[in-house]
C-alpha cells in the first residue's frame, strides 16, 4: 500500500528544491561554546562553525565569520554546541507506537497499572496494547496474573509488555483468543509462567510471547510511517540526530527504503534486519541499502541469543541467585547462531547479537569465532548488543575478535539493585564493564535501548559518568571503577556509534567534510556540575545543516 503522506509529487518536488537551496547556502554559526571530539585526537573547542552543502567546512574563532561575508549568520548566543548525538541501540517504531499506547512505566503497584488501564480502555477500541511494567518496583515482586487485568478489562484482549520487552502480561480474553490452556507448551527459548495447578497465569517470557502476539492485528505501512514520524520528532527534541534501529521486520524495511528513496526521513537511521524474521532471506538477497544523503543505512542483522535479566531470561553460566536451579533462556543454539552469522556474512551484512547473560555472551563469542574461521566476516564490525554480564575471561575476546560492545549506560543504573539480587559477586565481576572495554581498546557504542529505557541521551551520559541514580546514589557510584570520563562518554554517544555503523568519516564529530549534524544545549556539558547533566535541555537540533527542531519558550523537554 502506498504511503499517503509521501505520494504528492508536486509538493515533494517543491520541498526537495527548497531543501537543495538550503543545503547549498553557506551558513556560519558563531558565538557558540563549541566542543567536538575528533576521530583521531582530543576534544576540540571552537566558537564558529562554517557549513556548506550540509557539511562542515571549517571550525574556528568568531573572526572566522569575516571570511564569509555572503554567508547566512546565525548567532548561537553563547550556548553550548555539540555534535548530534547517536543512539546506537533503540527501537524506532516501538518508540513511536509507545507514544500512542498505554504507558505504565514507573508504576509501583498492580493497582496503579489497572487504574491507568481502566482510564485508557474507556477511550480505546479493540486490542489494548501497552508496555513498561516492572514487578521489581512493586512491594510484592512476584509476576502479576491475567486475573489482575480481568478485574478492569475482560471483554477485549489486553497485552502489556514488560519494560524490557522480554515478557508480556495478558488478560484472560487474550488467552482465550490465542487458545492457550494448561496443555499449551512453550516453544524452545520461551517460558509460560504457570500456577501450582499447571494453568497459565498470563505471563509469557521471550519466545513464548509469540503464542499471543501472532494473533495481534498487524500494523499497516501507514501505521509504521506515522510511528516513524512520531519517534523522529521525539528523538530530535532530545538531541539525537542518528539512531540505530535494533531489529526491523519486512514491512518496516519496505517503509524505510521507500522513505529513504524519497528523502523525507526525520533523522538518520541505521537499521538492522531482524534475524527472527521469516523474511530474512528475502531481505538479505535484496542487498545492502543506503540513500544518497546517508539518512538510511541497512547493512546488518539483529540476532537474538538470550532474554533479559529482569524477567530472568538472561542466560547465565551459574544459576540465578534468587531462583535456584534456573539459568535463564538461550533463544538460539550455538549451531543456529553460527548459521545466522554465516547467512549474514555471505550476504555482506554484519551480525549484531543481543546477549545479556554471561553464558549467552560466551556462546555468541564462540559462534563468531567458529564462523570467522570457516567463512570470514571478522572485519564487518560485528557487535554484541548489551554485553551486560560478561565473564572477565571473555572480555578480552571482544578485542581479539573485533567485536564491538554496543552498551546502554542507563541499564546499569536501572538494573543495579535488581542485579545484586539476581547475581552473585562472581557473576557481577564483569558486569556493565564500560571502562574495562575501553581500556583494552574496544570501541564502545552507547545507546539507550528506548523505549525499554527513556530515550534521553543526557540520562545515558550522566549514568556513564557517575553510575548513580538521579538521587546521586549510591555515593561515588555503583561499581565505580567502570565510570567513564565526560570525554569518553560523549565519544561513545557520537563517534562510537558512528564507527559501529561504518560511518565514522560521515558523522559523529564536526570535522571538515562530515555532515553538519549538531545540537545547541542550555548547559556546558564539560563544566556543569555532574548532577546537572541529566537536566540538560536541547535548544536546537540540526541535521545536515538544516534546523530540524527548536525548543519553544513554553516547552518542557524533560522526558516523562
Amino acid at each position: 500500500m502506498p504511503l499517503k503522506k509521501i505520494i504528492k509529487p508536486l509538493i515533494l518536488a517543491s520541498l526537495c528544491a527548497s531543501s537543495s537551496y538550503t543545503l547549498a547556502q553557506t551558513k556560519v554559526i558563531y558565538n557558540a561554546n563549541g566542543y567536538t571530539p575528533l576521530y583521531q585526537g582530543e576534544v576540540q573547542q571552537f566558537t564558529t562553525l562554517v557549513i556548506k552543502n550540509g557539511k562542515v567546512v571549517k571550525l574556528g574563532s568568531d573572526t572566522l565569520k569575516d571570511s564569509y561575508p555572503d554567508a547566512k549568520l546565525i548567532d548561537a548566543h553563547g550556548n553550548t554546541l555539540l555534535p548530534g548525538l547517536i543512539d546506537a541501540h533503540g527501537h524506532v517504531i516501538g518508540l513511536g507506537d509507545n507514544l500512542s499506547q498505554l504507558d505504565v512505566r514507573g508504576a509501583t503497584s498492580v493497582d496503579e497499572i489497572t487504574n491507568k488501564l481502566k482510564v485508557f480502555a474507556d477511550n480505546k477500541q479493540g486490542w489494548i496494547i501497552g508496555r513498561g511494567w516492572n514487578q521489581e518496583l512493586w512491594a510484592d515482586t512476584r509476576f502479576p496474573t491475567a486475573k489482575d487485568l480481568d478485574k478492569v478489562v475482560s471483554d477485549r484482549p489486553v497485552v502489556l509488555s514488560r519494560v524490557d520487552s522480554h515478557a508480556i502480561w495478558v488478560n484472560s480474553k487474550a488467552l482465550e483468543l490465542a487458545g492457550i490452556n494448561a496443555q499449551t507448551k512453550a516453544p524452545e527459548g520461551g517460558e509460560i509462567i504457570k500456577d501450582e495447578f499447571g494453568n497459565p497465569t498470563g505471563i509469557f517470557v521471550d519466545k513464548a510471547e509469540s503464542l499471543i502476539t501472532q494473533h495481534m492485528p498487524a500494523p499497516s505501512k501507514q501505521d509504521i510511517s506515522d510511528s516513524l514520524d512520531a519517534a523522529g520528532k521525539h528523538l530530535l527534541s532530545l538531541g539525537i540526530t542518528s539512531t540505530h534501529d535494533a531489529g526491523i521486520d519486512k514491512t518496516t524495511w519496505e517503509v524505510y527504503k521507500e522513505r529513504g528513496d524519497l528523502g523525507n526521513l526525520p533523522l538518520r537511521i541505521v537499521a538492522m534486519l531482524s534475524g527472527a524474521s521469516p523474511d530474512l532471506d528475502t531481505m538479505l538477497k535484496a542487498g545492502r541499502y543506503h540513500d544518497k544523503n546517508d539518512f538510511m543505512e541497512i547493512r546488518s542483522v539483529k540476532v537474538y541469543a538470550d532474554g533479559a535479566l529482569g524477567s530472568r531470561g538472561a542466560a547465565l553460566i551459574e544459576e540465578y541467585a534468587d531462583r535456584p536451579g534456573h539459568h535463564g533462556l538461550m533463544l538460539e543454539t550455538q549451531e543456529k547462531l553460527e548459521a545466522l552469522f554465516t547467512q549474514s556474512f555471505k550476504s555482506g551484512f554484519s551480525a549484531n547479537t543481543h546477549a545479556i547473560g554471561d553464558k549467552a555472551n560466551k556462546v555468541v563469542l564462540d559462534a563468531y569465532q567458529n564462523v570467522f574461521k570457516k567463512t570470514g566476516g571478522i572485519l564487518l564490525r560485528n557487535r554484541i548488543e548489551h554485553a551486560q554480564i560478561v565473564t572477565p575471561d571473555d572480555i578480552p575476546r571482544f578485542k581479539a575478535l573485533k567485536i564491538i560492545p554496543s552498551m546502554q549506560p542507563v541499564h546499569a543504573t536501572s538494573d543495579m539493585h535488581m542485579a545484586e539480587q539476581r547475581l552473585t559477586e562472581k557473576q557481577l565481576s564483569g558486569a556493565y564493564a564500560w571502562q574495562t572495554f575501553l581500556q583494552q581498546g574496544s570501541v564502545v557504542a552507547a545507546g539507550s535501548d528506548y523505549p525499554v529505557e527513556l530515550a534521553n541521551p543526557f540520562d545515558g551520559l550522566y549514568s556513564a559518568i557517575t553510575r548513580m541514580d538521579h538521587n546521586k546514589l549510591p555515593e561515588n557510584g555503583w561499581r565505580a571503577s567502570e565510570v567513564l570520563s565526560r570525554e569518553d562518554a560523549l565519544r561513545a554517544f557520537t563517534l562510537g556509534g558512528a564507527y559501529a555503523a561504518h560511518q565514522e568519516f560521515k558523522v559523529g564529530s564536526l570535522e571538515k567534510g562530515k555532515w553538519a549534524d549538531f545540537i545547541l544545549i542550555d548547559k556546558d556539558y564539560f563544566k556543569v556540575p555532574v548532577d546537572e547533566i541529566y537536566k540538560t535541555n536541547v535548544l536546537q537540533t540540526w541535521v545536515a545543516g538544516i534546523k530540524r527542531y527548536e525548543k519553544t519558550k513554553t516547552e518542557n523537554t524533560t522526558e516523562k
